[in-house]
C-alpha cells in the first residue's frame, strides 16, 4: 500500500490543481508509512469516523453512478482506454448532467437557473453523442 501511495502522490504532483486532503477509512491496510508519504507533501489525513458506514456516502454514490452509468456498459481495453472513458464521463457529469440535488442543475452551473422545458421546436435541437453513444447531450440552438 505505501507503494500505491508513492504512485498515487506522483500522480497527483503532475495535476495542476493541489490536493490538499486525503480522506480514507480506518483500514489496516492503511498503516503509518502510507500516511508518513501523504505528509511529507503537507496533505493532510482525515480518518472517516469509527462505525460510521455512511460518512463515505457522497464517494459512494459518485461511484455506483460512474459504474452502473458508463462502466458497466463499456468493454475496457486498458489503463489508457480507461482514463479516456472516465474523463470524459467526468467532463459529463460536472458540466452536463443535472443533480436533483442542485435543483436539476449541473455542479458547474450552480449560478445559472436550469431551461423550462416548453414548446420544444424539433428543428432547433440538437444531441451531441459522447463515449460512442453511451451518453446523449441536447441542447437549442440558435
Amino acid at each position: 500500500m505505501t507503494q500505491c501511495a508513492r504512485n498515487l502522490s506522483m500522480e497527483l504532483a503532475e495535476h495542476a490543481n493541489a490536493v490538499k486532503f486525503l480522506i480514507r477509512d480506518r483500514d489496516a491496510k492503511f498503516t503509518a508509512s502510507f500516511d508518513a508519504v501523504f505528509a511529507a507533501e503537507n496533505r493532510r489525513i482525515v480518518n472517516t469516523p469509527v462505525r460510521a458506514p455512511r460518512a463515505n456516502a457522497i464517494c459512494e454514490r459518485v461511484i455506483s453512478a460512474i459504474r452502473r452509468e458508463c462502466l458497466d456498459r463499456m468493454l475496457i481495453l486498458g489503463r489508457r482506454h480507461l482514463d479516456a472513458v472516465l474523463a470524459e464521463y467526468v467532463e459529463h457529469y460536472n458540466v452536463h448532467r443535472p443533480h436533483r440535488s442542485l435543483r436539476q442543475c449541473a455542479p458547474s452551473a450552480l449560478d445559472t437557473a436550469p431551461a423550462l422545458i416548453g414548446n420544444v421546436d424539433i428543428a432547433r435541437l440538437r444531441r451531441t453523442d459522447h463515449l460512442d453513444g453511451l451518453i446523449h447531450e441536447y441542447r437549442m440552438v440558435a
